[in-house]
Formats: C-alpha cells, structure tokens, sequence
C-alpha cells in the first residue's frame, strides 16, 4: 500500500452511517435473525460436518479459535477444525514458507490441512460456526475479519484501525481477491475502505458476492 507523501500510512475514516443508531440497530437485528435462522436451518449440515472431521481424522471436531474482536477485546470463536491436531505447533515451522507480508500467515498448499479440511475450506463451510459467535455478539456477518490474538500482538497502529467495528465472517477482502493479495496492508486498505463507506446495503452486496464465492468454491 503506498504511503502518504510524509511517509505516514492514513488514518481511517468512518462512515457517518456508524453514528446512526437507527442503521446500527438493524445491522444488529439483522445479524440476530440471520445467525439463528441459519444455525437452525443447517443444523443437520452441522451433524454431517461434525461426524465426517470426527471419522477421518483424530482430534477434536471444533477449532477454538483465539482471535480478537472490536477494541482489541480477545474472545474465543469455533470453526470446524480443518488442520491436523497438532496445527499450532508445525506452524513455527513453516513460518519461512509464509506467503503474506505482514504479521498474517498465509499459506496455500499448508500441509496441515486435512483432504476433508481442504474441500471445506473451498467451500467456506469450515466457517459455519462462527455463526455462533454473530449470535453471541462477538462478530457480525459482515466486517474486517478478526485476527488471532497472537498476530495482534504484532500489528502497528495502522493495523490495527481494523478492529475499530466489529469483526465479521465476511469481508471485503474475502470477496476481493483474498487469494490473490500478498501484503497484509493491502488487507487492511480493503478492511478500512468497508469501514469508510459502510451502509447496510453494501453488507447485503458483500453477503450475496460471499454466497457466489462459496459456491463457486472459491475459497483456500
């Protein structure tokens, strides 16, 4: 991402549909309605998932994923777990292999990734529990995805303006080329760029963009 002519990187703008507690009551009502209604309706999808991570390799079905969410406060999420059961600690060793320029790690053919964690994550659908965490109030279906604990402890200031909302499932990074942005500043542009022009109705083109991605089985 370029500088500014001082060198300094630009401070975020918000929305002034942020300040409108009208606007901000909906995107809460909605995200209440959305999450529960999905978490009832998918349940057996839920089931499914569930047994299948259980059947073909060892380990818990869920990922306790420590992340952090708006202000910086830590909380924990769940996804269906993905990566073989000892994913944290191989990680140090593949940190040099890292493909995203930044406190992030990004890797494409991790080796961590199970056969059946590999075609959830095509599909986003090892993200499906974290409609849990958008019905406790954690998250929102839509703003700048959280990130672990851990890679927050290494953000500059500019990074993390990010988590000045609340975090999201989806984002616009997610349905911008996330497979193809290598700098994490250029993450947190698309992130800040959500932040500043924020309306309920760029959240519902993000979701449908999103529900395009997942099926067209976009996602790494």
């Amino acid at each position: 991402m370029a500088a500014t002519q001082s060198g300094i990187l630009p401070m975020q703008e918000f929305s002034p549909h942020w300040r409108n507690p009208f606007l901000l009551g909906c995107k809460w009502f909605f995200d209440l309605l959305v999450s529960g209604s999905l978490l009832v309706v998918l349940s057996p999808l839920f089931l499914v998932l569930a047994l299948a991570v259980k059947l073909t390799s060892s380990g818990p079905v869920f990922y306790r994923w420590q992340v952090v969410g708006k202000g910086g406060r830590p909380f924990t999420g769940y996804k269906f777990r993905s990566m073989c059961l000892n994913a944290d600690q191989l990680k140090a060793q593949l940190e040099s292999l890292n493909e995203m320029h930044g406190p992030v790690f990004k890797l494409t053919n991790d080796p961590r990734v199970t056969r059946l964690g590999a075609w959830m994550r095509r599909h986003s659908l090892d993200e499906l529990p974290q409609l849990y965490s958008v019905l406790k109030g954690d998250m929102s279906l839509v703003g700048p995805r959280p990130p672990l604990i851990s890679e927050y402890a290494r953000f500059t200031e500019y990074q993390r303006q990010k988590l000045a909302v609340k975090p999201g499932i989806t984002c616009l990074w997610q349905v911008n080329g996330r497979n193809d942005v290598k700098d994490f500043d250029e993450w947190v542009k698309l992130d800040l760029d959500y932040i500043r022009r924020w309306t309920p109705m760029l959240d519902i083109k993000i979701l449908v963009k999103t529900a395009s991605e997942v099926i067209a089985g976009s996602g790494k």
